[in-house]
């Protein structure tokens, strides 16, 4: 039924822990999703040896050597034996409603793209995934936490197979990327299901270790406004709250909730300016340019 695919980080002290909590929970989904993990950082062939995943170790990379969106997705879409598939980031727990959203809403809709927010957890050690509760502690867990992250951040996107076509080389890990891809599927008339209503997902908070210059280099640095610039700009970084349907854990239904209407009040606002720019830029200089006369 599903295809998860994602890239990790070398599997070096806390990210080791996370990320092998994040990819154990993958597998005991039900029914066993098809995972593949591209990249060949430290310790990724031997977690996919260990628990039966597939391993792409070539994908293309940046001057920094940070992994491509692009060639990621077009290798998935190659290689996936399903025709739904699931980018979902290397630190991202997911439990069994998650399954149970993607086959109601893949029963309402023959295309679709699904993403929700996220709930954020501290998490410093393994997950006891042998306690056949662990799933109710986690929530419970990240519920009490009460930590979800703004509709702007998105870490994983449910999608038909061959939705996406021609993605910019966007840097993984870095800004703007995962907004463009809401943008794209609505820019296509394809529904985009929030199911955020419905679903706990939780993200392993950690640090910026990995990048040389921390969490400034990862959110300002060159490969974040270069993400920018290939995003084609603020019109098309979307957000969760753009989606057109939402599932509340029984029916997909329009998504006609306040923060909907607020986020179309400001793209509206923000479009306007944009457009009336020029006229309001003349008529300021005529008026300085009489002022001074």
């Amino acid at each position: 039924m599903l295809t998860i695919f994602s890239t990790c980080k070398p599997f070096r002290g806390h990210f080791a822990i996370i990320q092998r909590n994040a990819i154990t929970s993958w597998t005991l989904l039900r029914p066993r999703p098809e995972i593949i993990l591209f990249g060949d950082e430290e310790g990724v062939a031997e977690i996919c040896a260990e628990l039966g995943l597939r391993h792409v170790p070539e994908i293309a990379r940046n001057e920094f050597g940070t992994p491509l969106l692009s060639d990621i997705f077009q290798k998935a879409h190659a290689t996936a034996t399903n025709d739904i598939l699931c980018y979902v980031n290397a630190d991202i727990i997911l439990m069994s409603d998650f399954m149970t959203a993607i086959q109601r809403v893949s029963s309402w809709r023959e295309q679709f793209l699904i993403v929700g927010r996220r709930w954020d957890l501290d998490v410093t050690g393994p997950i006891d995934f042998t306690n056949s509760e662990w799933e109710k502690f986690v929530r419970a867990r990240a519920l009490k936490a009460n930590a979800p992250r703004p509709p702007s951040w998105i870490d994983y996107f449910v999608f038909t197979k061959n939705l996406y076509h021609d993605i910019p080389p966007f840097a993984v890990g870095r800004l703007v990327w995962d907004n463009w891809m809401i943008w794209r599927a609505l820019a296509l008339g394809v529904p985009v299901v929030d199911i955020s209503p419905a679903v706990v997902v939780v993200h392993q908070n950690h640090d910026y270790s990995h990048h040389p210059k921390g969490e400034t280099g990862v959110q300002q640095g060159q490969e974040a406004q270069r993400n920018y610039c290939l995003a084609g700009g603020w019109t098309r970084l979307c957000t969760i709250d753009d989606a057109t349907h939402c599932f509340d854990g029984s029916v997909v239904r329009l998504n006609l909730t306040i923060a909907r209407l607020r986020r179309k009040k400001e793209m509206f606002l923000r479009w306007l300016i944009d457009v009336t720019r020029p006229v309001r830029h003349k008529l300021g200089i005529r008026r300085l340019q009489s002022s001074q006369g």
